[in-house]
């Protein structure tokens, strides 16, 4: 008997999933046949199912809906955006708007939701060990804060509060009480406020990454998902702001309006000697 491995079983281990069973005439997520699927499970519910192997419960699914819905958009002024428009307005699809606009969502545009995430789970690994709420808040604060001034999720170049962020907290608190999640991460999240308050000396209130980041962690998620989860809510602006400026029909939008030229801050005019 040859020992020679099977190509066959190789090539088949080669992309081995737990997410989708496919064949001819079959397809399955998680088990689960898409013909069930369709028309009695929602997109939040298959996008959890998705991440997670298994279907939320009702009440699960709509706090994570509330999150994305508030993420949607945030206006043209938002880099993402403004890149997606003048994507289209250089002649690309709908496809190539999409991808460039999320491909600037990083750390700093985009990214503060997991970062937020990422500050309440070491707060609460501090908690589980033993430490308080405000002495682990404090603790956290004080190590972040030895590397970078900005705290992700509190504060806003626009809102004096973020509309988005008390309705969010809310509904974590009526989650809380009934019993859908843990009431952790939002007594987290108005700690950190708290504390920060002290600590700036002046108000910094939670903004939509912070308020979705204690949804994203009361759920479970892991904080890399977090930034995952508000790329698929951002995409659907990114979408609807294309779409719009497609059917504009302007061509080759710049980041300033015509006749506006950029500041030069150069040497003066000068002879080549």
């Amino acid at each position: 008997m040859s020992d020679a491995p099977d190509p066959k079983a190789q090539a088949e281990a080669w992309w081995a999933t737990s997410i989708i069973d496919m064949k001819p005439g079959q397809i399955r997520l998680r088990g689960y046949p898409i013909e069930q699927l369709i028309g009695n499970v929602s997109y939040v519910e298959t996008v959890w199912m998705m991440l997670r192997g298994e279907l939320p419960s009702k009440a699960q699914a709509a706090l994570l809906e509330a999150a994305l819905v508030a993420a949607v958009d945030h206006g043209p002024q938002a880099p993402a955006v403004a890149i997606a428009r003048m994507a289209v307005t250089a002649g690309n699809d709908l496809n190539h708007a999409l991808g460039s606009g999320i491909n600037v969502l990083g750390d700093v545009h985009g990214g503060a939701g997991q970062q937020a995430m990422e500050i309440y789970q070491a707060i609460h690994a501090r908690m589980d060990m033993g430490a308080a709420l405000e002495q682990a808040v404090d603790d956290e604060l004080t190590a972040f804060f030895a590397h970078t001034k900005h705290l992700p999720g509190f504060g806003h170049r626009f809102h004096p509060v973020d509309p988005r962020a008390p309705r969010l907290m809310a509904l974590v608190e009526d989650a809380a009480k009934a019993g859908t999640v843990t009431d952790d991460y939002r007594w987290i999240g108005l700690a950190v406020e708290a504390a920060l308050a002290r600590k700036t000396k002046r108000q910094l209130p939670m903004n939509i990454d912070g308020a979705t980041a204690v949804i994203f962690c009361a759920l479970g998620f892991p904080a890399p998902l977090g930034r995952g989860l508000f790329l698929l809510s951002r995409a659907v602006g990114l979408l609807a702001h294309a779409w719009e400026e497609m059917n504009q029909g302007t061509r080759i939008k710049g980041p300033l309006p015509a006749g506006w030229l950029y500041a030069y801050t150069g040497p003066p005019k000068r002879d080549v000697p």
